[in-house]
């Protein structure tokens, strides 16, 4: 089955004209874009999920997962990128975006965390992760965490006063689990002078059910906030929504309409 897997995504990728780090299709592999780089604004909007793509240094570019969970939230945050780039453009901001599946190494996590690279996720091996080297672990971080992290702080760096939010979508229910009733959540660690009002707002939303560091919590040491907001003492929160809510460019574009004047507003509420 993982070789059946294989030899559909690579089929796939040369119909698309796909390629990774070899160059074998004219195509050369980044592992991260930044949409608005010369945006002047104290925004950065982070997509650490935005992808779903195996490069093809990492197993020829298969890590024997069928098509469909690749489609999954297991391999990334359906979504988020559209979202992630229609915000960063209402907020003035760059929008780094992740070119790289969760599956081959998470950048929601630090270096060191045991679940960097997962072997099961959500009741689906990752049959190209299994019993990985040091050598194979070693060369993703090289290649994609690495990198990504860089694009991040460099752009945080180049903000005056920069301000961190980071977009992610929530499966509306996990394998065997009940249904999640929330439409979006605010998730945050120690640092909670922007998420905590903006809780507060979106909870003034009506029609919104807004979970409190839910579907997760939002501590977790090493993440991208963690690394770039917290340990640097900026302003940042974390959002997640509901994928079946932003499924559709225009669903996608709709929500970051909603979330960007209520960020501009909690922002300067808050003092920050």
């Amino acid at each position: 089955m993982p070789a059946l897997a294989c030899t559909i995504a690579i089929l796939l990728r040369r119909r698309k004209g796909q390629t990774g780090s070899n160059g074998e299709f004219g195509v050369t592999y980044h592992p991260v874009v930044i949409d608005g780089a010369d945006r002047g604004g104290r925004w950065a909007v982070l997509c650490d999920h935005a992808s779903n793509e195996v490069p093809d240094f990492v197993n020829g570019g298969c890590l024997g997962v069928a098509p469909d969970d690749m489609a999954r939230h297991i391999a990334y945050d359906p979504g988020a990128e559209g979202v992630s780039r229609a915000l960063g453009a209402m907020l003035d901001g760059p929008a780094i975006l992740s070119r790289f599946s969760r599956l081959v190494i998470d950048p929601n996590r630090g270096e060191e965390d045991p679940t960097l690279i997962m072997q099961l996720y959500d009741g689906t091996i990752i049959p190209g992760n299994r019993g990985i080297s040091d050598i194979d672990a070693g060369e993703r971080l090289r290649r994609c965490h690495r990198p990504y992290h860089d694009a991040v702080a460099q752009m945080a760096a180049a903000r005056r006063a920069p301000v961190l939010v980071s977009v992610h979508s929530f499966t509306p229910q996990l394998r065997g689990r009940p249904p999640r009733p929330w439409q979006i959540g605010v998730l945050y660690s120690t640092d909670t002078r922007l998420a905590r009002p903006l809780l507060a707002r979106l909870r003034a939303e009506p029609d919104l059910s807004v979970g409190d560091n839910q579907p997760y919590t939002g501590h977790l040491p090493g993440d991208t906030i963690a690394r770039h907001g917290i340990e640097h003492a900026r302003p940042n929160v974390l959002i997640e929504l509901r994928n079946d809510l932003i499924a559709t460019e225009a669903q996608q574009k709709a929500w970051a309409a909603r979330l960007a004047p209520i960020l501009i507003e909690t922002l300067a509420d808050a003092n920050l």
